[in-house]
């Protein structure tokens, strides 16, 4: 069992918990991720991590409520405990080398993108930090981005806060004036990566993509992760859980990505309206 030893709600549909997992917290770096279970008959699923203390042994978790298990995750409260919490797994975010790199994080993405800014920052790379959002009700962790980059942008679709656009604007404006990154590492949903691996091309700049499909496992066993990569004319099979979850954004076949991301919407969606009812049934 694992204590939820803080638990901060950053906005309407995304929280942030501190998990008590000092064996995870002694291993974990950016970009990996971890697969937890909430109780004895939930479901396994995948949540990157979000940030860590060796010291007191604890993990930082960052997810958006969407489905039944985020449902009741969400109301876990601090003192509380959760079934499982597996990890480290996947590869670490490659970072070595980088002297200036340019970090893209759209929506609860930019949780996936804050430690590897973090890291970036630590070791005395120059970020410029690119983050994007729907509204300014759903931003997040500015404080925190502000913090770890020498240049900072926010985005808003409809301009309530920052700067109105997405996160290509400011990107194809810093490509326009010659700006030059080692790396552009971007964290989204899958059109968002899209778009910036596709304004980042004609730069020749590489571009690392976060991937994260439907996974059960972790392991590469069950193959629900799968992604195909266009490498060197050939199409090549990789499972996100153990390859990834970080990618080539010019190899990756979003196109089949999003299809395969929708397959089960609309169960999701009827298990979170059943977990939600529970919920408030227990209530009255």
């Amino acid at each position: 069992m694992y204590k939820i030893v803080n638990k901060r709600s950053l906005n309407p549909t995304v929280t942030m918990m501190d998990i008590e997992a000092p064996f995870v917290a002694k291993k974990a770096q950016p970009g990996q991720f971890i697969i937890l279970r909430v109780d004895e008959n939930g479901e396994r699923i995948p949540l990157t991590v979000a940030g860590y203390d060796r010291e007191a042994g604890t993990v930082k978790i960052i997810f958006q409520i969407v489905g039944a298990t985020t449902e009741k995750l969400n109301h876990k409260n601090e003192g509380e405990y959760i079934r499982d919490f597996a990890g480290p797994l996947g590869v670490p975010t490659e970072i070595e080398g980088l002297k200036k790199v340019c970090i893209v994080g759209g929506g609860v993405g930019c949780a996936i993108a804050l430690p590897i800014a973090q890291e970036l920052a630590k070791n005395g790379v120059e970020v410029t930090s690119v983050i994007g959002f729907r509204s300014k009700d759903l931003l997040i962790l500015e404080d925190e981005f502000r913090a770890c980059s020498e240049t900072f942008h926010v985005m808003t679709d409809d301009g309530s806060y920052g700067r109105q656009g997405n996160v290509c604007v400011p990107l194809n404006e810093m490509f326009a004036a010659g700006e030059k990154f080692d790396k552009v590492i971007t964290i989204g949903p899958l059109i968002m990566m899209k778009f910036v691996v596709e304004a980042t091309r004609p730069t020749g700049i590489p571009c690392t993509v976060s991937m994260n499909p439907i996974m059960i496992d972790g392991t590469g066993m069950c193959g629900g992760c799968r992604l195909t990569l266009n490498v060197d004319g050939k199409r090549v099979t990789k499972f996100a859980c153990v390859d990834g979850p970080d990618f080539n954004g010019y190899e990756v076949d979003f196109d089949e990505a999003m299809m395969r991301g929708t397959m089960y919407r609309d169960f999701e969606r009827h298990a979170h309206e059943e977990t939600c009812n529970l919920f408030k049934k227990e209530v009255k």
